[in-house]
């Protein structure tokens, strides 16, 4: 059994070969496990047909819904909205305060939900006295502020994969976003630095 001095005293070197071989014999793959392989299949096949689903069902609400509507509980429907995208925002910043992962998922929701209330602000105020503050306010609000949570999340993302990437001992910068799988055991078996 090695000591804390004989660790202290290999070369870093050695230190990170030992650190990334005690990882790879401490990780099992989460994602190897039959159950949830299933439940993997099952979710992309759900994807999958909701996507060939939904191309159908668009192309039919093009083409059979009402150029104007009176719906009703319009007062409820943008409260409520707001309402939801305001507790997002609120749990997002919480996360962030207390400097909690789970940001990431936050800064993607509320990114979308600026998103979607700029899209309906603007084409539900087309035509009318509205549509000019519905423009500004997406251009320079909702939009602006969705892409920096997108980008926010990013980069919490970038910089936890290379925090993983320099404590597993790995030479070299950290793989881009887009190549990067999800990160399992097997996944670090397959990027294994040169020797």
């Amino acid at each position: 059994m090695l000591s804390s001095d004989d660790l202290r005293r290999l070369p870093p070197a050695e230190r990170a070969e030992l650190l990334r071989e005690l990882i790879r014999l401490a990780d099992d793959d989460p994602l190897a496990a039959p159950h949830l392989r299933l439940r993997r299949r099952l979710g992309l096949a759900m994807l999958t047909a909701c996507c060939v689903w939904l191309v159908p069902w668009t192309v039919m609400l093009g083409f059979t819904l009402p150029d104007h509507s009176t719906g009703g509980q319009w007062r409820v429907a943008w409260t409520g909205f707001d309402v939801g995208l305001t507790l997002a925002l609120a749990a997002t910043a919480f996360a962030a305060w207390r400097r909690l992962q789970v940001v990431v998922l936050g800064q993607i929701v509320c990114g979308t939900l600026l998103v979607c209330d700029a899209w309906f602000d603007m084409t539900l105020s087309w035509g009318s006295g509205d549509f000019t503050l519905s423009v500004v306010t997406a251009l320079l609000g909702e939009l602006p502020l969705a892409g920096l949570l997108f980008y926010a999340a990013r980069h919490v993302v970038l910089t936890t994969v290379h925090s993983m990437w320099t404590r597993e001992g790995r030479e070299g910068p950290a793989p881009r976003l887009r190549d990067l799988g999800i990160i399992t055991a097997e996944h670090r078996r397959r990027r294994r630095p040169p020797s």
